[in-house]
């Protein structure tokens, strides 16, 4: 049975964020799709922010 592992999660959402667009070389012209240009940095700031509220309903 495989390791149940946070991060392994953090990473398959991420990743799972970069396949709902592909950068393609040359759509330069294309807009900014921020589900997949900034991907890691929503799974990083959801992360945070549920830390935070955890933090805080521990510590109350």
């Amino acid at each position: 049975m495989p390791a149940r592992n946070p991060l392994r999660w953090l990473v398959r959402w991420a990743d799972w964020f970069e396949l709902r667009g592909v950068y393609v070389p040359g759509e330069d012209k294309q807009s900014v799709d921020p589900w997949r240009d900034f991907g890691w940095l929503i799974v990083a700031w959801l992360a945070g922010l549920g830390m935070f509220i955890l933090f805080f309903a521990l510590a109350v």
